[in-house]
Parts: C-alpha cells; sequence; structure tokens
C-alpha cells in the first residue's frame, strides 16, 4: 500500500510535520511504501473555476506544481491531510490544494481512497470541529472514505515530541493500516 503525507504547515519540523511522519514511520513499519510532500514548497495558484477540468479529460488545464501532485494523489491508497489549525480551518495553502482537488469530482480518480487527518492546535480538539467538518464534506464529496483523525493541543514549533503518548498514537495510527 502507498501512503501519501501532506503538509500543509510552512514550519518543517513542526507539529504537523513531526505526526504525520510518525504516521509514515508507522506504515512503513508494517512494510507500506510511504512518501511525505510539503505544499509549501510545490509552486500551484489558487483554482480560478475555469471549469477546464469539467472538459475533454476531466483533468486540470492550468500549468503548475499541482501537475506533479495529481499522479502522486492518484496512485496513493492512504493521503495524510496535515494541516495546523489557522482561524479554525486549513492554513491557506492547504485550502487552495484542497480547491484544485475539484477534477477528482468528475473523473472520480481519489474515489474509494482513504484519507487521515492531523490538525496539532493550541486549543486542542474542542477548536477543530470546523476543520474536521470541512474535511469530512469534502472526503464525501470525491468519494474518500475518512479512516480516522489525530487532533492534539500543539502550538510551539516540534512541543509534540514532549507528548509520548501522542507520538506513539501517531506511530499506532500508521502501523494500523490495513493492507488492502
Amino acid at each position: 500500500m502507498k501512503v501519501l503525507g501532506l503538509i500543509g504547515s510552512p514550519r518543517k519540523g513542526g507539529n504537523t510535520d513531526l505526526l504525520v511522519e510518525k504516521i509514515l514511520e508507522g506504515a512503513s513499519a508494517v512494510g507500506h511504501s510511504t512518501e511525505k510532500l510539503y505544499l509549501y514548497d510545490v509552486n500551484f495558484s489558487p483554482c480560478v473555476d475555469c471549469r477546464g477540468c469539467k472538459k475533454g479529460n476531466l483533468q486540470c488545464v492550468v500549468n503548475d506544481g499541482m501537475q506533479t501532485l495529481y499522479p502522486k494523489l492518484i496512485d496513493a491508497d492512504v493521503i495524510i491531510f496535515g494541516t495546523p489549525l489557522y482561524w479554525y480551518g486549513p492554513t491557506g495553502t492547504m485550502k487552495n490544494m484542497m480547491d484544485r482537488l475539484r477534477p477528482f469530482v468528475l473523473s472520480k480518480k481519489l474515489k474509494g481512497k482513504k484519507a487521515i487527518l492531523v490538525v496539532p492546535s493550541q486549543e486542542g480538539s474542542s477548536a477543530c470541529s470546523s476543520v474536521v467538518e470541512m474535511f469530512e464534506l469534502t472526503f464525501k464529496y470525491l468519494g474518500i472514505d475518512f479512516v480516522d483523525k489525530l487532533l492534539v493541543t500543539a502550538y510551539e514549533k516540534g512541543e509534540v515530541v514532549n507528548k509520548p503518548d501522542v507520538i506513539q498514537k501517531a506511530f499506532k495510527l500508521g502501523k494500523l493500516l490495513k493492507q488492502e
């Protein structure tokens, strides 16, 4: 099984990055292939609603970094969406990437894939209902199975390393990904 971790945080080595990395380590430990991608390193623009993805081959016509991300999403069996909580939603970069998933509504190339959501936030899980709902609705629209979420209290860069229970939970989440 292929597991793709998307980091929607600008902080490499931050809480989102560390938690997604632990899930990937757990998945790798049971034989899954893994890849981690930093969305802030991919040069792409927001969706401009040109509707080119609704015609012809049902692909986005904007030629930018998303063209390298689309095949990775298609090839993945499990996609981990990692984003810190920004104003009760995902980071702008994560949201822009989500908007660019529009071609998959008609092509259905993400249908049946599994998703895990990782959201560290200063206020903890009680502040994450809006972002979780946004992802749940998006996954449902795309036909993605929402299998789990990891919502943790963490704000300062890398502070999750001092929370062994959280790190262990992330690792176990990766290990529990079932082989299809």
